[in-house]
């Protein structure tokens, strides 16, 4: 396994994480054992939220790490508040909610610090210096470690690398959806804070599900450009791996992480880390697929 500094944190990350959001709801002991096995292969950057089926997420994650704690880079993330009736969640980026959301994401994780705590989402019109103080303090307590923000809002981005100490920007980048190579990867990386990638199969479309129109793309051009992502992936490595290699290419990428609900897509991607990179021909290839695109809202 590859580790990769996140930003300026000091932390040393997998450069494939564990996404949890994609683990079973029904399936308990399953997923810790997938957990347990994630770490055996040298992921050790856990990403989770509160948010994540109502809190039981944390408490999945908090039941596989609580003997192994001192293996993991545990993420976990805040802002969506659910409504009392469970009818959906309302977003809540204050200083007040944030300090009494990290003590239940502490409870449920069975631990007393977390590692990575992330702002889950933000726009530009948020109290943005209170969510600051918020993380700050958090910090001072010894509750977090580091902090950073989960977002695509190019001015949501600048605003928190200008008057915070964020380690990290998660952020959704793919063959399907490349926006953050106009400039978000180039910035982050010049401001050395890391970036988590996210969505990097595109919700499965450039692996076997079929396109739909999205960021400008028809369904069509998807489905075309995973045809021929699929004929031209080297002998040896899979669809997958290949978006994955792809998406951690860039300097800027510290980490990209996958949803992993079953052991063979464990296996996929962890095995990643031990193919070829890509080469230059093959990057130009890849980007030729599709157009790059740019964010049209939010600069």
């Amino acid at each position: 396994m590859e580790y990769r500094s996140l930003g300026r944190s000091g932390l040393e990350v997998s450069v494939i994480s564990f996404g949890c959001m994609s683990l079973k709801t029904s399936l308990d002991r399953d997923n810790v054992s997938l957990i347990h096995r994630a770490l055996d292969l040298g992921i050790n950057l856990i990403d989770t939220a509160d948010l994540y089926d109502k809190g039981m997420n944390e408490e999945w994650v908090g039941k596989a790490i609580m003997d192994r704690r001192d293996k993991v880079i545990l993420a976990t993330k805040v802002g969506n508040q659910w409504r009392n009736d469970g009818s959906g969640w309302d977003w809540n980026p204050t200083k007040e909610y944030i300090l009494s959301a990290v003590e239940d994401s502490l409870r449920r994780l069975r631990t007393d610090r977390i590692d990575l705590y992330q702002l889950h989402g933000g726009t530009i019109d948020d109290p943005i210096d209170e969510t600051i103080d918020a993380f700050e303090t958090l910090i001072k307590q010894g509750k977090i470690l580091h902090y950073g923000i989960s977002s695509i809002r190019p001015n949501v981005i600048r605003a928190y690398a200008e008057r915070s100490r964020i380690s990290s920007v998660m952020m959704q980048y793919s063959l399907v959806d490349r926006r953050p190579e106009e400039e978000m990867l180039n910035f982050l990386q010049h401001e050395r804070i890391g970036v988590l990638v996210r969505g990097a199969l595109a919700q499965g479309m450039l692996i076997a599900k079929p396109g739909k129109d999205i960021l400008g793309h028809r369904a069509s051009e998807i489905d075309k450009a995973r045809h021929e992502l699929h004929d031209s992936v080297e002998a040896g490595r899979t669809p997958a791996q290949t978006a994955i290699l792809f998406a951690s290419a860039h300097p800027a990428v510290c980490s990209v992480v996958v949803g992993m609900g079953r052991s063979e897509q464990l296996e996929e991607a962890v095995s990643a880390t031990d193919k070829i990179s890509l080469s230059s021909s093959e990057m130009e290839f890849l980007r030729g697929l599709l157009t790059a695109g740019k964010y049209d809202q939010h600069r």
